[in-house]
């Protein structure tokens, strides 16, 4: 990711937390964008090109490291399905994959108050052309993942949860402080 020409250097767990979603998104097949929400709705890291979340880690890179290796100038690659084609996700941004992931994430909750049915842990969409996958991880914050339609939906929610496993613990108030920060930095 380009230096932002601020002076604020991102905290290791911030590091590590943008290391765990291009992970995500590089190792996982037919995961197109990647969104972590807080609880009010705001997003705080995400997989687009330009976004926190750095560029697509690349040999050489790995938790705990200040640079991301093996990446362009101008950021990741845009994602390819089969064929070449570009990946359409929520009209290629992550602001507007958080607002779906914030709206999905308080209509299931309210669902769930309704019918009495505890906590929600996993919601999944299926459609025509994708798939949408909403994920808690901790005081109310939200994993989003938007997927190509032929993705393996068991394969998915496995690596969202294993994220969500990595980073429920980490994802304290001052992280996500840290994290809205530096969105607002980068726009």
């Amino acid at each position: 990711m380009n230096a932002p020409t601020t002076a604020h250097t991102p905290s290791r767990q911030a590091r590590n937390l943008r290391w765990l979603l291009s992970n995500l998104v590089d190792e996982v097949p037919g995961v197109r964008s990647v969104a972590v929400v807080s609880s009010d709705g705001l997003l705080l890291l995400s997989s687009e090109p330009g976004g926190t979340a750095g560029a697509t880690a690349g040999p050489g890179s790995g938790p705990d490291r200040g640079e991301h290796g093996g990446e362009r100038a101008d950021g990741p690659a845009p994602r390819r399905e089969p064929g070449g084609r570009p990946e359409r996700g929520p009209r290629d941004s992550g602001a507007d994959l958080a607002t779906i992931v914030s709206g999905l994430g308080s209509l299931t909750q309210g669902a769930s108050k309704l019918m009495d049915a505890g906590p929600v842990k996993q919601t999944m969409v299926a459609m025509d052309e994708g798939s949408l996958f909403v994920m808690s991880i901790s005081d109310g914050s939200l994993l989003g993942v938007h997927a190509a339609p032929d993705c393996d939906m068991s394969v998915v929610a496995y690596h969202m949860a294993l994220f969500v496993g990595r980073a429920g613990h980490v994802l304290t108030p001052e992280l996500r402080t840290e994290l809205r920060t530096s969105m607002e930095l980068d726009q």
